[in-house]
C-alpha cells in the first residue's frame, strides 16, 4: 500500500466524522456507511494498483472507501454524492487530499462520466441498493470510460451478475452484463459491518470489459429477446417468444435451438444468435 500523503493520517475517525455531521443514514437514499479500515482497504485492494490511477466512486457517504481509494495511490478519484450532508464531511478530507480528491454534487444517474473523467478510470463504490442495477445498466452504455469495475451489492444481485446457465440465479441481468463483462463475485461482507446493518448480506463483484462482445449482437434488440424469454421463463421459447413476434420458430431453426428450450438453458452466444435472428 503507498504511504498515506501528509493530512490523510491526522483525518478524526469516521465515527467521529459521523457525529459531528449528523449523518444519520438515509433509508430513502439507500445509505449504509461501511466504517471498518480494514475492510474498506480490502475494496480498494480487490480493485488492483491503483497508483497513479483514476479512481470515480459513487456514493462515498462518510467518506470510508474514499479514504482508502487515497490511501491506496490513486491519482485522481471522483466521488458523486448527492446528501449535501455528506459533501460538508467530505469537503475535510477534500483539504487533505493534495488536490487528488473531486467531488461531484449531483446524482450518479443523471451525471455524464465523460465530462467528469480525463481518462479511463476505474469504478470502485458501495453502491446504494436502491438505484445499483440501475446505474450498473448506464455505465454498461459507456463501457468505454471504464478500465474495470470493483463494486458491492446486495448478496442475491451479485448472484445474479455472476450466474452461469441452469442455475436460477441465471437470467435477463445475467445475460446483459456478461455479454459484455468478464464477471466474478470477489467475497461477502455481513450486515455486521455496515452502520446500520442491512437487512441483507452484501457481495463485492469485479467487472472487467471484455475488448469485444461475447458475440455479435445490437444491444436493443439482444435486450428485448432476453426480457421476452425469462419474462415468462418457465414456458418454452416457442412460446415465450411470442410477446415478439407470432411464428418464433423460423428464428428458432435459425439459430439452432430446440423450440421446446427454457430461457434459463441458454447461453449468452445463443442469446446473441437467437437476437440477430429475429
Amino acid at each position: 500500500m503507498a504511504e498515506a500523503p501528509a493530512g490523510l493520517e491526522d483525518l478524526p475517525p469516521l465515527r467521529a466524522v459521523i457525529a459531528s455531521h449528523g449523518l444519520d443514514a438515509t433509508r430513502a437514499l439507500g445509505q449504509h456507511f461501511l466504517l471498518d479500515l480494514n475492510l474498506t482497504a480490502k475494496i480498494a485492494r480487490a480493485a488492483g494498483n491503483l497508483e497513479g490511477a483514476q479512481v470515480y466512486e459513487v456514493g462515498p457517504g462518510p467518506g470510508g472507501l474514499t479514504r482508502a481509494l487515497l490511501d491506496a495511490g490513486a491519482r485522481r478519484v471522483v466521488a458523486v454524492e448527492r446528501d449535501q450532508r455528506c459533501l460538508a464531511a467530505l469537503q475535510e478530507l477534500a483539504a487533505a487530499a493534495d488536490g487528488r480528491l473531486q467531488l461531484v454534487d449531483g446524482d450518479a444517474l443523471a451525471v455524464e462520466e465523460a465530462t467528469l473523467l480525463d481518462g479511463p478510470a476505474v469504478v470502485v463504490a458501495n453502491l446504494p441498493y436502491n438505484i445499483a442495477t440501475v446505474l450498473l445498466m448506464k455505465w454498461l452504455e459507456r463501457l468505454g470510460l471504464f478500465e474495470r469495475f470493483v463494486l458491492m451489492f446486495q448478496k442475491e444481485v451479485a448472484e445474479r451478475l455472476t450466474a452461469q446457465p441452469r442455475s436460477k440465479s441465471y437470467g435477463r441481468l445475467s445475460v446483459m452484463v456478461q455479454w459484455q463483462c468478464a464477471a466474478r463475485r470477489l467475497f461477502d461482507l455481513p450486515p455486521a459491518a455496515f452502520t446500520p446493518p442491512p437487512k441483507v448480506t452484501s457481495s463485492v463483484v469485479e467487472l472487467i470489459p471484455r475488448p469485444q462482445p461475447q458475440a455479435p449482437a445490437d444491444a436493443d434488440k439482444l435486450s428485448r429477446v432476453v426480457a421476452a424469454a425469462f419474462g415468462q421463463r418457465r414456458k418454452m421459447l416457442r412460446s415465450s417468444l411470442r410477446t415478439l413476434t407470432a411464428d418464433p420458430l423460423p428464428a428458432l431453426a435459425a439459430a439452432g435451438i430446440a423450440p421446446t428450450a427454457r430461457a434459463e438453458e441458454l447461453s449468452v452466444v445463443e442469446f446473441c444468435r437467437l437476437a440477430q435472428a429475429l
